[in-house]
């Protein structure tokens, strides 16, 4: 019998295939925003209520929907659109005078980010759980990355603040090493004013399961503790699911290694620079073994005593209960001849503590396939930034100031949440035939 491999029940794919306005409905029917918006009439009452709260709301989140990097250019879009005022929530008898002045937007804007803005928190919490229920993997594996976000300012001020300038933001610097195809080593170095986006995706949807805006000099890696103490309270369930966390080398931290074992039994699958700087390409030897070493990478060798060979041990698997690495003698694993292998004091394999260097020598071996693959996932955080910058418009946008930046990143990913969220209620339970069928 054939098998028929089955569709994931939500891709971020299938909701990009959406049009503007499916993709507007999936929001308005997904955002978890009653709480916020009543809190927000509450404050009117009895007040003026030429732009209702609800209607104001909802065509600020179809503003990041359509990817109107601006107020301006999002009331030019309502005064055109009788159906997305309608759809919006404005009196359809007042046509163009409906739609909201730019001194409304402003007010209302500055009270979202002044006062409210703990609500989009909580907003963005709630469909994290949300997602948790609908789907039973998502969290399973997290990928962990920083993002550089330039102010729409050109550098700080030490003026007094008048609203258009930048004074929260800082410079940030980013290094890429490597080398090039003919083997030189290359380095780059880019620096932006402005802030870091730090951000922890689900590696498997592609979505966010927590984020953080700091300044752009905040180190990734310091933030990246608080971050994990902050979603152990928040969602503890979801690091009791969570299996795997892969991060680049700007978090080869060994107390992030341990922090992640230790606490919360999380397998770090994290890059490792080079802190050999004199014996860059050569091995030490292990503990007491006089003819097993290993490299910066972890990677363990066996030296044959007859020969004067050096062999890549077999990776045998990870003994938790032990807290060990386990590793295989080459010529018997791989079926090489050995001549020193009757005197070979690992002939029969050999057990590594992690505690011989927990950097080096992880739940998931760094020589091992399965690290390969694991941190290829890591990619995922790397897709979701690059729908931040096009889907989002954070590529061009005109944001100045932390709380600006912060409440926007926050409506960004509710928004992103909201359309995965909707997306899979529409398939579950009584739409779930639709998963055979094309988006």
């Amino acid at each position: 019998m054939a098998i028929i491999p089955q569709k994931k029940l939500f891709g971020w794919r299938e909701v990009e295939e959406l049009g503007d306005l499916e993709r507007l409905v999936l929001v308005l029917e997904s955002m978890p925003d009653e709480r916020l918006v009543r809190a927000m009439e509450e404050v009117r009452y009895k007040g003026r209520d030429d732009y209702p709260v609800r209607a104001v709301w909802n065509s600020i989140l179809a503003g990041i929907v359509y990817e109107h990097n601006t107020i301006a250019s999002l009331r030019r879009e309502l005064k055109r659109n009788a159906q997305l005022r309608e759809l919006c929530g404005f009196d359809p008898w007042k046509g163009v005078e409906a739609v909201p002045t730019d001194f409304a937007y402003s007010r209302f804007l500055n009270r979202l980010m002044t006062t409210y803005s703990h609500l989009v928190e909580e907003m963005f919490n709630s469909l994290v759980e949300t997602a948790m229920e609908l789907l039973p993997d998502f969290g399973s594996v997290l990928a962990i990355d920083g993002k550089a976000l330039p102010s729409f300012a050109n550098g700080k001020s030490d003026q007094k603040p008048d609203g258009r300038r930048d004074v929260d933001g800082d410079w940030g610097k980013k290094v890429y090493k490597g080398n090039r195809a003919d083997g030189t080593p290359y380095e780059k170095v880019v620096k932006w004013f402005g802030y870091r986006l730090h951000l922890i995706v689900d590696a498997e949807y592609e979505l966010p399961v927590h984020y953080r805006v700091t300044p752009a000099s905040n180190a990734e890696i310091i933030e990246a503790h608080g971050m994990i103490n902050i979603l152990a309270s928040q969602h503890p369930e979801l690091l009791e699911r969570c299996g795997e966390l892969s991060a680049d080398r700007g978090y080869d931290d060994t107390k992030f290694i341990e922090k992640l074992w230790d606490e919360y039994g999380i397998k770090p699958v994290i890059d490792i620079r080079n802190m050999w700087k004199e014996d860059h390409d050569k091995t030490r030897l292990l503990g007491d073994h006089t003819n097993v070493g290993y490299d910066f990478k972890g990677t363990i060798y066996c030296y044959c005593p007859s020969e004067t060979k050096e062999r890549q041990m077999a990776y045998g698997g990870f003994e938790e209960d032990r807290q060990t690495l386990k590793y295989r003698c080459p010529a018997t694993h791989y079926g090489i001849e050995c001549e020193g292998q009757n005197q070979c004091p690992v002939s029969r394999g050999i057990r590594i503590k992690m505690s011989e260097n927990r950097r080096l020598f992880t739940p998931i071996a760094r020589s091992s396939y399965k690290w390969g693959r694991s941190y290829k996932k890591r990619t995922a955080v790397e897709r979701v930034n690059s729908r931040i910058d096009g889907f989002f418009n954070f590529e061009n946008h005109n944001i100045r100031g932390l709380q600006k930046m912060n409440i926007r990143c926050g409506l960004a990913f509710c928004v992103m949440l909201s359309m995965a969220v909707g997306r899979v209620r529409q398939e579950r339970p009584d739409l779930m035939r639709s998963l055979v069928a094309s988006a």
